[in-house]
């Protein structure tokens, strides 16, 4: 480990938008745009009900529509024989208008991953990763059509931020993935899942987008997750995780859900020099204001913070680094953060490859040393580019 070479970050093969002060763009509202269909999952159950009596339809079919969807994962009029016929597609269409186009689907040898690119409504591409692990099965999803957070190291920041997407448009991702699931298309060990039922059973925002900067559409579709069938998908809130690059005043406003999601905060680096370049949100608020957030957060819900730090050759794995990284989190007290170094995918002849196996080991044992829990992340997906973005910008 050589604390002497530094690697400062810089974008390849493209070029960071910047601001009239010369720093990269940061954008938070959406472009205008058209308005994805409104589903079944933007509206409550009230307004379901409404809007079918408003068609002069009887309320009480939005209860079974929305049955068939969360818990049959399936959108198609022919398999709800318990509507009536006459009509019944234009029903089930007036709920559940199609959100997503399945694009592309590449799923690795063994079959226990599975990446979707989607088309939206209006174009724009998202993409969601299926995992199946030992006694679990996660779901990487996307929260916006590309991210206006500009991280040059990101597939999914090149573009900007297109649009935000809809709660129903985030949940589909999983009801798509729920059928994948139960037409047994999901390949690996089914060992250990103690005849849980097959499907998605842990959530991570870490898809395609900043969650916090589509903090109401992500909370709404959050809420469907943990609302009980057949109301919601009936998924355990601690199953999953919101992520972020430090959106100070959205981590504090998520403390205050009373829904208690597992946050993650992607800091990858554990000082401000570095950080403003390598996350240039960092500028608005710096790695102290974000890490007090992520503590705060652990004190109003009492559910310990993961801290995600992708370790990057020569850019952020100095052992200096890990010693700051520990000091910091061990000021703000023990037992409440876990830190999750993240090995990045090696790309031949660029800066942003994996730091050397030694390397990241004693970057490892430093934290360990300094009592910082600390869990070296199983990366999948490498041989079907299974960072988010890469297929989006590919098409």
């Amino acid at each position: 480990m050589s604390d002497l070479i530094q690697v400062r970050p810089k974008t390849e093969g493209w070029k960071q938008k910047l601001g009239p002060d010369g720093k990269p763009l940061l954008m938070f509202a959406e472009p205008k745009r058209g308005k994805p269909p409104i589903h079944l999952v933007d509206l409550t159950a009230e307004e379901r009900a409404e809007r079918l009596k408003e068609a002069g339809v009887q309320a009480f079919r939005a209860k079974q529509i929305a049955a068939h969807y969360f818990t049959h994962y399936t959108s198609d009029p022919s398999e709800m024989t318990d509507l009536p016929a006459a009509g019944r597609a234009e029903l089930v269409g007036s709920l559940l208008p199609p959100l997503l186009t399945e694009v592309k689907r590449l799923q690795t040898d063994n079959g226990d991953t599975i990446k979707f690119l989607w088309r939206l409504f209006d174009g724009a591409l998202v993409e969601s990763v299926l995992m199946r692990y030992t006694g679990r099965i996660t779901l990487c999803i996307s929260s916006q059509a590309g991210c206006g957070m500009n991280c040059p190291f990101c597939a999914t920041g090149q573009a900007g931020l297109t649009r935000n997407m809809s709660a129903g448009e985030i949940v589909d991702q999983i009801v798509r993935a729920n059928a994948v699931i139960a037409k047994g298309e999901l390949g690996g060990s089914k060992a250990k899942m103690k005849d849980a039922p097959e499907r998605v059973t842990n959530i991570v925002f870490m898809g395609m987008g900043e969650p916090l900067a589509n903090y109401d559409r992500v909370m709404k579709a959050v809420r469907t997750m943990v609302a009980r069938q057949p109301e919601g998908l009936g998924m355990s809130a601690r199953g999953i995780t919101v992520s972020t690059v430090g959106l100070v005043p959205a981590i504090q406003k998520l403390a205050d859900e009373n829904v208690p999601v597992t946050f993650a905060l992607s800091l990858h680096a554990p000082d401000d020099e570095l950080r403003d370049e390598l996350i240039p949100i960092n500028s608005k608020w710096k790695v102290d204001e974000a890490l007090d957030a992520a503590r705060e957060y652990f004190d109003k819900t009492g559910r310990r913070v993961s801290i995600e730090y992708a370790l990057i050759k020569d850019m952020n794995d100095h052992g200096w680094r890990a010693d700051l990284l520990a000091e910091k989190l061990n000021a703000r007290g023990k037992g409440w953060v876990h830190v999750n170094p993240i090995p990045l995918n090696p790309t031949p002849g660029s800066i942003w490859t994996a730091s050397e196996p030694a390397v990241q080991n004693e970057f490892v044992r430093r934290l360990e040393k300094a009592g910082v829990p600390t869990t070296l992340r199983d990366t999948r997906g490498k041989e079907i580019d299974g960072a988010c973005g890469q297929l989006a910008a590919a098409e």
